[in-house]
């Protein structure tokens, strides 16, 4: 009896050679040079369309606005509109930069504070008081871009302090992507729809710019989202609160 319990007695783990810890998880990916640096070229066009956009309204000369004012209160409104905008696409990189999240995640909390509150929210605000004065095409395009982009920053938020990381990642990303497709994809588009050859009308490129930037935009982040749900990669923004 006491040869057949030695026998049938488990290894010990000094003489088990397998590690007695939880199994590792596989490798991530390898990724290319602009999966693991895309934040060079974000924050580079981001500079780019700050540099070409904002110095008219530093001047604070209604002169040099790009719009035609309407109301006595229309030029406060609109600088106050870029200025709020500026610090969004400046925060959105802060957002966005794996680095800063990871290691400084305070920074990256209080950043995310300066997003909503103290860009996406008071521009689209801003924006939405200027849409009765507004040129006529692609006025709705900007109206609906406006309310979302308040409606997802806002949840996106709610969502962080409820420590539901992953919902929260999804709502940012989609705030993310409408602002920056309404304003430097917009731009591009209609700044690429002018330099054609041929005349375009400028109803068909204000049209054009105000919708297919941010409705595309969006779309593209969130196929993203869904590609990577299923290919089983931890949300950025999973976990408890730090």
């Amino acid at each position: 009896m006491t040869q057949t319990q030695s026998v049938e007695r488990p290894l010990s783990s000094a003489r088990d050679p397998r590690p007695s810890g939880p199994p590792d998880r596989p490798a991530p990916a390898r990724r290319g040079w602009f999966g693991r640096n895309y934040i060079i070229p974000l924050a580079v066009a981001a500079a780019a369309y700050l540099l070409y956009q904002l110095p008219p309204y530093l001047t604070f000369d209604p002169t040099k606005t790009h719009i035609a004012l309407q109301f006595p209160l229309h030029y406060a409104i609109l600088v106050g509109h870029v200025m709020t905008g500026a610090v969004t696409l400046v925060t959105l990189v802060l957002q966005l930069w794996p680095w800063l999240r990871r290691n400084h995640p305070a920074v990256h909390r209080w950043s995310g504070h300066l997003y909503v509150f103290g860009g996406a929210l008071p521009s689209a605000l801003l924006a939405l008081a200027m849409f009765p004065v507004a040129f006529k095409p692609g006025s709705v395009a900007v109206l609906m871009s406006g309310i979302l982009w308040a409606v997802t920053s806002i949840v996106g938020w709610v969502r962080a302090r409820q420590g539901r990381y992953a919902e929260h990642r999804r709502w940012m990303l989609y705030s993310f992507a409408i602002v920056w497709g309404q304003t430097v994809w917009g731009f591009v588009i209609g700044m690429s729809l002018f330099s054609l050859p041929v005349a375009v009308d400028i109803t068909y490129v204000s049209e054009a710019a105000r919708w297919v930037g941010w409705v595309g935009n969006l779309l593209l982040v969130h196929w993203w989202i869904e590609r990577t749900a299923r290919r089983g990669q931890t949300p950025a923004y999973a976990g408890r609160r730090s």
